[in-house]
């Protein structure tokens, strides 16, 4: 008589999670409309959110609110739970210009809007614009 394993062999692993590729702006004396870039792994804001916030530096506060901008994003609830936290999202309507963003808001600390690079753009040129970010010391305003 056969049986069926019980679990997976011993000798796999699970894959981990895929690298948040995200770029942060350095501070700079000039306040910027654009602190960072992100460059999600697909249009699964539940599924990359929660990534999105275990890389943010260790220093930022507990994000509560995050609202995104862009239309490629699949359909959202109104919460998510992200490390034990409730984060409420929101989508603005998909008719206003300018580029896809997130804004992650922390109340009583502040809001930082992060440029989000499409999932299926090239590597070659998402890396460049976040390397771009990176190097940004300002913004005009």
């Amino acid at each position: 008589m056969t049986t069926a394993p019980l679990g997976p062999p011993l000798h796999e692993h699970p894959e981990p999670p895929p690298v948040s590729r995200l770029t942060i702006a350095p501070p700079g004396p000039v306040l910027r409309r654009i602190d960072g870039a992100w460059w999600p792994h697909s249009t699964d804001l539940l599924a990359e959110l929660p990534e999105l916030l275990q890389a943010l530096p260790f220093d930022w506060p507990r994000i509560t609110h995050a609202t995104v901008n862009g239309s490629s994003w699949c359909a959202l609830p109104t919460r998510i739970l992200v490390a034990g936290h409730v984060v409420r999202l929101r989508r603005t309507r998909t008719t206003r210009p300018g580029p896809d963003t997130v804004c992650l808001v922390a109340p009583g600390h502040g809001r930082w809007d992060l440029l989000i690079i499409p999932p299926d753009t090239p590597e070659a040129e998402a890396v460049e614009t976040m390397a771009r970010m990176a190097g940004e010391a300002t913004e005009p305003g």
